[in-house]
């Protein structure tokens, strides 16, 4: 079979190539997709009591640049969604982020934002934290690193915060207000019929076509193409020449409770007791309306290859080594691009996937 490009994938950096050299260069594309699904870590889909879920954990969209925005507009409507996460700690619902009433809660202060921002700044010992626990510390003190950071740590990603890179906390921020939204983007919300809908809607040109079900490795030696997209594990591509890359997986235990609220919000992180991080309740994310609703509670786990899917890259000192190795292998790959999460073995929220596709797309330049 003969095809203009072969894109190894269909998550979001996938269906985004495929649409864009579809339409843009009229060119034959063809996905080749693992699961039996497409969608990637976005998938989702209506249960049997009609609330739509997300199969591998609560994602939302925000976008500080209008562009990614108006592209996505062309496959979705919107239902406005500002995310707010509370964390369980010591027996309280309390904001996260950190912000003023987080601090003023736990430590039973009344601190106006001018003294908050300055009891932060003495928190600060370090310009170049050398681990993600002394970047987490050098934001917020010792406490509050203690009281939100450590125990959540162990169990997301098995390791100690000082095992791990700076770089690994840096997504986390701290308000010196009382803003409590997860994220602060001029677009926020998700996909009014789901993601996998919307990603449907990216690749329904004819030029596109999806094989499903399917390791690329035991049909690429048959096709004909120029040119490949590569979205799956980077080490996987080199058959694990150096050695095999390290990620955290997830465990998604699904309730559906008769009733119609099970918590008082969306979604409740749960840092120290238990062995999960949080539960998310997903009709208070998509604002259905049902006389029942469906929980996910999560539990962060290992991952083992053909067991369970890789979720995030593990940046300790071993794994960003071994990157850099398989890195300058594929930036000798002439006729491939690696693009997204575990192509480039990098956390990507979901606005910088989108943005780093059609990025990756505007320097192929105009040859078919």
């Amino acid at each position: 079979m003969k095809f203009d490009y072969v894109i190894v994938g269909a998550g979001p950096a996938g269906c985004i190539m495929a649409e864009r050299l579809s339409t843009e260069k009229k060119a034959r594309v063809l996905i080749i997709e693992k699961r039996d699904h497409i969608g990637g870590n976005l998938y989702d889909y209506y249960n049997d009591e009609g609330i739509l879920i997300h199969k591998y954990g609560p994602h939302f969209f925000f976008f500080f640049k209008s562009e990614v925005w108006e592209y996505l507009n062309k496959f979705t409507t919107w239902h406005y969604y500002e995310h707010k996460v509370m964390a369980n700690v010591k027996g309280q619902l309390v904001p996260f982020p950190i912000n003023l009433d987080t601090y003023n809660t736990l430590y039973n202060t009344n601190l106006n934002q001018v003294e908050f921002e300055k009891k932060l700044t003495e928190f600060k010992f370090t310009d170049e934290p050398k681990n993600a626990e002394e970047a987490i510390i050098n934001q917020v003190g010792q406490y509050l690193y203690e009281t939100f950071f450590l125990q959540y740590t162990l169990k997301q990603w098995g390791k100690h915060p000082r095992e791990l890179h700076a770089d690994t906390v840096k997504r986390v921020p701290v308000r010196i207000d009382r803003e409590n939204r997860y994220q602060l983007a001029k677009y926020q919300g998700l996909p009014k019929k789901g993601y996998t809908h919307m990603m449907k809607n990216m690749i329904s040109n004819p030029l596109i076509s999806v094989m499903l079900n399917t390791d690329y490795k035991t049909v690429i030696s048959d096709l004909s193409y120029k040119k490949l997209i590569y979205t799956g594990p980077l080490d996987y591509f080199y058959d694990y020449r150096f050695g095999k890359l390290e990620y955290r997986s997830l465990r998604f235990e699904e309730q559906t409770h008769n009733q119609d609220e099970y918590q008082a919000h969306a979604v409740i992180n749960y840092p120290n007791n238990y062995d999960f991080t949080r539960i998310t309740e997903y009709k208070k994310m998509t604002g259905q309306m049902s006389p029942k609703t469906t929980i996910h509670i999560e539990f962060p786990e290992a991952y083992t290859e053909n067991i369970n899917d890789p979720y995030y890259p593990i940046l300790d000192k071993i794994n960003t080594e071994l990157k850099e190795k398989y890195s300058q292998l594929a930036a000798q790959e002439k006729d491939v691009i690696f693009l997204g999460r575990l192509a480039e073995y990098r956390y990507y929220a979901m606005d910088d996937v989108v943005e780093a596709a059609l990025h990756a797309y505007s320097k192929m330049g105009s040859s078919k």
